[in-house]
Formats: C-alpha cells, sequence, structure tokens
C-alpha cells in the first residue's frame, strides 16, 4: 500500500535528522549541508525547505535528543513517582554518555564553538538549557503537589544535573575514557534520585 504524503514527509524528516546527527558527530558543525544531504538521500533544497539553516537543523537534532532524554519526565506515572521518574530519566541521561558517538559530538561541538558561535549558542540552548529547563518544569510540578520542595527548580535542576554528568561529560569532552559502565550508569542513577529526593524532601 502506497504511504501517504504525510508519512513520506515524516521518513525525510528522520533520515535528515539522522544523517545530520552522524555528520556532525563525524565532522563538527562545519560539515556541509551537501554532505548531511547525500546521507539522507534527498536534495540541500529539501533541508532548506524542512530548516530554513543549519542552525535549525541543529536545533531540531538537539531537540529530539532532549525529547527522548526527557520522556520520562512526561510519562503519566511519573508525577505521582518523582524518585523513578528521576531514575530513569538519570539512567537516560548517563546511558547516552556510554555512546562513542555521543563523546564525540559533544567534542566537537566544543572545538567548533569559536568558529561558529552561532551555531554553538543554538547547541546550548536547544540542549542543556532545555533540557534543565524541563527538569525545572517537573520539580516545580512536584513542589505544587506537595512531593517535593524545591524553592528555586531551575537551582534544583542544575544541582540534579551537575551530580549526573559532571565528571563523565568533562572527559568526553577532552577526549578521555569516561570509566562508565552500564552498571555504573544504573547505580549513579539510582542514588541521585535518591539523594534528591532526600534533600528536597517536603
Amino acid at each position: 500500500m502506497p504511504r501517504l504524503a504525510g508519512q513520506i514527509d515524516v521518513a525525510k524528516t528522520e533520515a535528515i535528522l539522522d544523517a545530520a546527527s552522524a555528520a556532525m558527530a563525524e565532522r563538527g558543525l562545519g560539515v556541509p549541508i551537501e554532505e548531511i544531504a547525500r546521507q539522507a538521500g534527498v536534495s540541500k533544497q529539501t533541508i532548506y525547505n524542512h530548516y530554513g539553516s543549519k542552525a535549525e537543523l541543529l536545533r531540531a537534532v538537539v531537540t529530539r535528543r532532549v525529547d527522548t532524554l526527557t520522556a520520562p519526565l512526561a510519562l503519566p506515572e511519573a508525577a505521582e513517582h518523582p524518585q523513578e521518574a528521576l531514575t530513569e530519566y538519570a539512567r537516560t541521561v548517563l546511558s547516552g554518555l556510554l555512546r562513542p558517538e555521543t563523546a564525540r559530538f559533544l567534542r566537537l561541538i566544543a572545538l567548533s564553538a569559536a568558529e561558529a558561535p552561532d551555531l554553538a549558542e543554538t547547541y546550548y540552548s536547544a540542549g542543556s538549557q532545555s533540557s534543565r529547563a524541563r527538569l525545572a518544569r517537573f520539580f516545580a510540578q512536584e513542589t505544587a503537589a506537595g512531593r517535593l520542595n524545591t524553592p528555586d527548580p531551575r537551582l534544583a535542576a542544575d544541582f540534579f544535573s551537575g551530580m549526573l554528568v559532571g565528571a563523565p561529560q568533562f572527559a568526553a569532552i577532552l577526549g578521555l575514557p569516561t570509566n562508565l559502565t552500564p552498571s555504573d550508569a544504573d547505580r549513579i542513577a539510582a542514588e541521585a534520585a535518591a539523594r534528591f529526593m532526600r534533600a528536597f524532601a517536603p
């Protein structure tokens, strides 16, 4: 059965985002749009029709990743089970650092920042800032429900994020081994969530 036009658009969008993510992880922010188009199997004009600029393409790549990272916080059961939701969120974040392409992408973003500050800012605002803003909204929601006590949800989001990614992320940016294993990720995720819940208990 032939696909509907909307389905074709979704398929193209996913192909473009997959290609952009892989190409930027391999060559940094300076990778030409032509190379992304070639890997995606679409024309350069198709990418510009979809996104308008490389900055908006990068924003879409990073937003998709943030959607994946923060998905545990948006589940229907997350509100009434904040510790479990935070554990799963933390595990998802740490699991990303176990992937070689994540470390490579972080390193190339840092190296590209001086030459492409506008793209670096887009990466930061759509990535780290957006992820922490979603986490802060979750903390505000839980505080309003009486399950947490975070007077400054954004600061609480900074605290929780810092518990997770500080040393491993810094090592990844420097191109050094993170020394993080899947069992480490599980243990750190569970402990960070438990300690946070105790620290910000109502």
